[in-house]
């Protein structure tokens, strides 16, 4: 049980308000660092993470306990407790990632809706104060109960003052966990590093990497789910498909968001189509990031060929730049978002972006403490797609 003295050293989470994909869904810790509910497959990556890969994932930072605690009018609110890390991985509470994720909700027999409005009503305020620039958004997000991420005309919210999906993850959990929580029990959560939190207009582009998703832990039912789905998309034409996106429109001063469903239902040159759509700000192709872009993912490509053993199933891959660009800033950009890339002729060359591998829970690799199978050499599901990815964004760049 947790004290009162504990509680009040306690950091009350977050949403984070940029996720763009994935079902756990992610906290905000602090402006550099986030949190998710701890898989122990994926601590066994992280604390053996090769040297030449950390560049391409969030640092580690360690592990917080994380308890639910309801105020006087009933509402929960998930607070993570410093100072009250377990020692050691194995005594963990692996079932962390099932009772989860309650932002201030009510735990009275409120109707869903009025639940999706006062979310998104602190979802815009957070996302606000995480926009420095602090941009003109709209507020009008559409609220159905059917589905949160389609109007009434059964069509996906493309615009909105806030990517969705996270409050679409923490609806389900809702729904699902409101009558089994616990109060004051503590769960494992790993923090990792915001790998945005640099940016000012975060555009961001969540990839399902590999033409294999289900982990060798996997039930004959999962396993069956997941070969369809690859089967049904891009994963296994292209070895690759779109999990979710965030881009930022400059003419309208609002994102452009898509989900996994979208991605799902993408043709090859649908998905050529998405890439080039991230990479438009509204009024232009932005030239300035494919190139150093491309040369991230050559770097990362020349990783994983070298990770013997290796297989990321069902990891994703976040692209990520600047919304913002450097002409258009009014003051000068903090040293994080001075480029390290430049794009010869190129008005904007001071271009950020990023490439980061993400989810590992089903990762496995020889020597992890969670190993189901060994494999040898690396993982070519994941080197097709990357190198597919690579072939389109050049193509893109080329004009063609």
């Amino acid at each position: 049980m947790v004290g009162q003295s504990e509680g009040k050293r306690a950091v009350l989470l977050e949403p984070f308000v940029h996720q763009v994909g994935g079902h756990v869904s992610m906290m905000k810790y602090d402006e550099h660092t986030v949190c998710k509910p701890l898989v122990l497959q994926e601590l066994s990556f992280y604390e053996s993470l090769p040297l030449a890969m950390r560049q391409f994932t969030p640092q580690y930072k360690g592990v917080v306990s994380v308890h639910l605690k309801k105020d006087s009018f009933g509402n929960l609110t998930l607070l993570a407790s410093p100072s009250l890390q377990h020692e050691g991985c194995g005594r963990l509470d692996n079932t962390s990632g099932d009772i989860w994720h309650k932002y201030k909700w009510a735990a009275s027999a409120s109707s869903s809706t009025e639940l999706v409005k006062r979310c998104h009503t602190q979802l815009t305020k957070t996302f606000k104060d995480s926009c420095p620039g602090r941009m003109r958004l709209r507020t009008d997000l559409q609220y159905c109960t059917d589905s949160l991420l389609e109007d009434a005309n059964r069509n996906q919210t493309e615009k909105n003052s806030s990517n969705p999906w996270g409050l679409h993850c923490h609806r389900q959990h809702l729904n699902r966990m409101s009558s089994k929580y616990n109060e004051n029990k503590l769960h494992q959560f790993l923090l990792l590093e915001n790998v945005v939190s640099k940016y000012n207009y975060p555009c961001i582009l969540d990839l399902k990497m590999g033409t294999r998703q289900h982990g060798d832990d996997a039930s004959e039912e999962k396993k069956a789910r997941h070969i369809k789905k690859c089967e049904q998309s891009t994963s296994a034409s292209l070895g690759v498909r779109v999990c979710g996106m965030q881009v930022y429109q400059a003419d309208a001063g609002h994102f452009l968001c898509k989900d996994k469903y979208y991605g799902r239902k993408l043709s090859p040159e649908g998905f050529r189509q998405t890439l080039q759509q991230f990479l438009c700000n509204g009024n232009h192709l932005r030239t300035d990031v494919l190139e150093p872009i491309i040369l991230k993912l050559k770097a990362l490509l020349s990783v994983i060929k070298k990770q013997s053993s290796y297989r990321f199933y069902s990891s994703s891959l976040l692209i990520i730049y600047d919304g913002l660009e450097h002409k258009e800033s009014t003051a000068p950009l903090d040293h994080h978002l001075q480029g390290h890339f430049q794009k010869t002729n190129c008005p904007t060359s001071h271009s950020r972006v990023d490439v980061r591998m993400i989810d590992f829970a089903h990762t496995t690799f020889k020597g992890s403490k969670c190993n189901h199978t060994t494999y040898d050499g690396p993982d070519h599901g994941y080197i097709f797609g990357l190198e597919n990815l690579i072939k389109i964004l050049q193509n893109i760049a080329e004009g063609k």
